[in-house]
């Protein structure tokens, strides 16, 4: 059996079994990928945010972005403060809910996380799904573990360009890893 057939068939297993992101567009799945491996360095940030950490999620968001193949770089867990939030947010600074999701932002601890992988940012805003949860599809995080707009558990960066303004942001580069994952080839090398 070629690997590729069988690639795809073992996917299409794990696919059916998945907890948490089991809808996650089939399509971004199957993609087969060339082995220039400058490709695979795009980086995101996603961020569980308070309610997330307080429902005991961080390991569904883990397991979810793992499984579809991406690569953790940084991670960690803090407090997250106003500064911060006001430069994470500046967009959203004129808002009338603002003052709100401050609030809401540091009223408990937030996980902070790099993901590298093959067009990153527009997988993981697939797998995150719609910002409000009555619109995200099922099989989404958000659309499996969210309830309202203002608690949905997830952030996720919308571009390539806000991603590096949010990693900045978020972690020193220090405090990023890079590291060569065994499975690379298997997964982005046909």
């Amino acid at each position: 059996m070629g690997f590729l057939l069988l690639r795809r068939l073992l996917l299409q297993g794990q696919q059916e079994r998945r907890v948490g992101c089991k809808a996650i567009l089939p399509e971004l799945l199957g993609r087969t990928y060339s082995s220039d491996s400058t490709r695979f360095q795009e980086r995101t940030l996603i961020a569980v945010k308070p309610d997330g950490v307080q429902r005991r999620l961080l390991g569904d968001v883990i397991k979810c972005f793992e499984r579809r193949g991406f690569k953790l770089v940084g991670l960690k867990l803090l407090q997250a403060n106003e500064g911060i939030l006001a430069q994470h947010y500046q967009h959203l600074q004129k808002k009338p809910f603002y003052q709100e999701l401050v609030q809401y932002m540091t009223s408990g601890p937030v996980v902070a996380m790099v993901w590298e992988g093959h067009e990153v940012v527009k997988a993981s805003r697939a797998m995150v799904g719609e910002t409000n949860p009555a619109e995200a599809r099922p099989g989404t995080l958000r659309g499996d573990f969210s309830v309202h707009v203002s608690r949905n558990v997830v952030h996720a960066s919308d571009s390539v360009e806000t991603a590096q303004r949010e990693i900045g942001l978020w972690f020193q580069s220090d405090e990023l890893v890079n590291w060569e994952c065994w499975d690379h080839k298997l997964l982005y090398e046909p």
